[in-house]
């Protein structure tokens, strides 16, 4: 599985972002996506997870009510709307997958990984 994060930039405490998740080499569809992210000197932290197959979503507390997880199978694509932004969700962000249908938040969990897409949100 390969998978191309983009999307980040610089943003204003409050604003938006959309970050973006290309997929490909995908054996089926029984695979978990998510997106983690990770600042210097931390280990990576789970965000967002979605199934590939069916779409059923889970959110860290931190991004409940302003994040939102999905995806768009036909163009492979995951995606990760990030909404009313706060200063400490500057981190680089990371997109990953693992083949199966059981839920995981752990990173260790997850074999595939995009290269992190740096968001910066200025207060």
């Amino acid at each position: 599985v390969q998978l191309q994060a983009s999307g980040g930039g610089l943003v204003q405490a409050g604003g938006s972002l959309r970050l973006s998740c290309a997929v490909s080499g995908l054996s089926g569809n029984n695979y978990q996506m998510a997106w983690f992210r990770q600042v210097p000197g931390s280990e990576r932290e789970f965000v967002a997870k979605i199934k590939w197959s069916g779409g059923s979503t889970g959110l860290a507390d931190s991004v409940k009510g302003r994040f939102t997880i999905s995806k768009d199978t036909a163009k492979k694509t995951m995606y990760l709307q990030m909404n009313r932004l706060k200063s400490e969700d500057t981190a680089v962000y990371y997109c990953a997958a693992r083949y199966g249908s059981i839920t995981r938040s752990y990173a260790g969990d997850y074999t595939s990984w995009g290269q992190g897409t740096l968001v910066t949100v200025s207060s």
